[in-house]
């Protein structure tokens, strides 16, 4: 009998599965420190094992960890060397003995296979960013090229814009009713508030340092690009939308003769990434592997235990959005398109996105499934790369939840007014931060400014930011696949494919 190969997405979920399993079995010791400390002229190396408190000293500055701490340890020793040239001091405890390790110069974890295997999959991710740019520019210019209709866009573009607005205040107000309901804040333990804001400290003040705000003139001052080669090494996707717009909306107006010499070469380029998207996609079960792999074998999984019920909230709102929300939507604004056949088309993307946190990471294998379900090509080039800027559902209700949990482990209420404050400013900052890198938790200091809660306490919950950015980049492919069906659908362009 003739081995049939699995459907793609069964590849990479299984992939994802043995990468995950991987890394459990060939996972980092938690309980392992290696120290570099001075021995006469040389370095060796130190390595602390099984302590059951570490003081870590920098000056007059002390700050007590315990056994389930690595992470935050290793966090703070970073930020203690980036501040400061003085000597970094431990003492440890464990074994019923405590000594003192003085002048530490690094600090790591151990390297196991799973970790050493990483690079195959950042390889992956580079591949699927090297086609992002070429794939949106090349396919909008043509898809846009191809309307005959500059109105026709302009409807596409307020269709896109109103949905992108809708799911996002959607979004925020379940992360709100979740932090409400489960009350993460008011579960978590005292101690672990004290240790988590002073591990994480400096990179809360270096973020809320920046000083960022809402300025829609300057936003879309900044559309328009001053250097379309540099907008486009840079990815600066909305600079490069915004130009292959006016492109392809010009060659409507030139010698038609001329203008399909420019449209049939970035037709072909399109053709060509679309190809070489496929070419990528055959590896892309082992990149999981890698990836994943890597991701649980050096997570430090102590902190998910402090911050269990922040983490149920967040995973729960991004459930019923994803699950619940878009498939509604879909049924109520897209009946044409066959919801089994889009899920099922679009599961490799949900999987890279998980894999990636890279919605621009993912944008060419979302693209993809998205034609192959039935939307066409000058739906997907202008709704998948604004939504990939501009849209985030998945960030937008973990801001949600997280505002109500930092409220409430400073011992604040949030009224009504406020939360709806939050609802709002999450909603406007979602579109007007969009091309500030680290936007998550630009976005989230705003809303925190908004109304009244305290700034610093965003450093509560850095250190599983990494984990719930996996979660919810699936939410927000999953909302740039959903707006694009539906306009689709709306604009009768729609061809399901068998």
């Amino acid at each position: 009998m003739r081995f049939r190969k699995p459907a793609l997405h069964i590849q990479i979920l299984l992939g994802l599965i043995f990468g995950a399993v991987f890394g459990v079995f060939f996972a980092v010791d938690q309980q392992l420190l290696i120290l570099e400390v001075p021995d006469g002229a040389e370095l060796r190396e130190v390595e602390v094992r099984d302590w059951d408190e570490i003081l870590v000293m920098q000056g007059e500055r002390e700050v007590d960890f315990g056994s389930g701490d690595q992470a935050e340890i290793l966090h703070m020793f970073r930020q203690m060397k980036k501040k400061s040239d003085a000597a970094v001091n431990l003492r440890v405890t464990g074994g019923g003995r405590t000594r003192a390790i003085n002048d530490v110069r690094s600090m790591r974890k151990e390297q196991t296979i799973a970790t050493v295997i990483k690079p195959l999959g950042d390889i992956f991710i580079r591949l699927l960013m090297m086609i992002a740019i070429p794939l949106v520019f090349a396919s909008l210019l043509v898809g846009v090229s191809s309307l005959h209709d500059v109105t026709k866009m302009a409807r596409i573009g307020g269709k896109t814009i109103a949905y992108y607005i809708l799911t996002t205040a959607l979004a925020i107000s379940i992360g709100l009713t979740f932090g409400n309901v489960v009350q993460p804040g008011g579960r978590m333990d005292p101690v672990a508030k004290e240790r988590l804001l002073a591990a994480y400290q400096e990179d809360a003040a270096e973020r809320i340092e920046q000083n960022i705000s809402v300025d829609f003139l300057d936003y879309i001052v900044n559309l328009v690009p001053k250097n379309v080669a540099q907008a486009l090494a840079e990815a600066e996707m909305l600079q490069i939308i915004f130009f292959a717009l006016l492109l392809g909306i010009t060659l409507l107006f030139i010698d038609r003769q001329k203008a399909q010499h420019v449209i049939g070469f970035f037709d072909a380029i399109s053709d060509a990434m679309i190809k070489m998207v496929d070419f990528v996609m055959l590896i892309a079960p082992y990149a999981v592997f890698a990836l994943i792999a890597a991701t649980i074998a050096e997570f430090g999984f102590g902190i998910l235990q402090t911050l269990l019920w922040y983490i149920v909230a967040v995973v729960g709102g991004l459930a019923v959005q994803t699950f619940v929300v878009y498939p509604l939507l879909l049924k109520l604004f897209g009946r044409d398109v066959p919801l089994g056949n889009f899920l099922r088309e679009l599961r490799p993307a949900q999987l890279v996105a998980f894999t990636t946190s890279s919605s621009a990471a993912t944008l060419p294998v979302t693209m993809e499934s998205c034609e192959n379900v039935g939307a066409p090509k000058s739906v997907t080039s202008f709704v998948l790369p604004l939504g990939a800027t501009i849209n985030m559902d998945g960030t937008a209700l973990y801001q949600g939840v997280a505002a109500v949990f930092i409220a409430q482990v400073y011992g604040m209420d949030l009224s009504i007014t406020q939360q709806l404050t939050v609802v709002l400013t999450a909603t406007l900052a979602s579109i007007g931060t969009a091309p500030v890198p680290g936007v998550g938790i630009i976005m989230l200091i705003i809303v925190l400014r908004s109304v009244g809660v305290p700034e610093t306490g965003i450093a509560l919950i850095l250190g599983v930011d990494r984990i719930l950015d996996m979660c919810r980049t699936i939410t927000n492919v999953t909302s740039d696949a959903t707006a694009t069906m539906i306009v689709s659908s709306t604009e009768k362009v729609f061809k399901p494919r068998e």
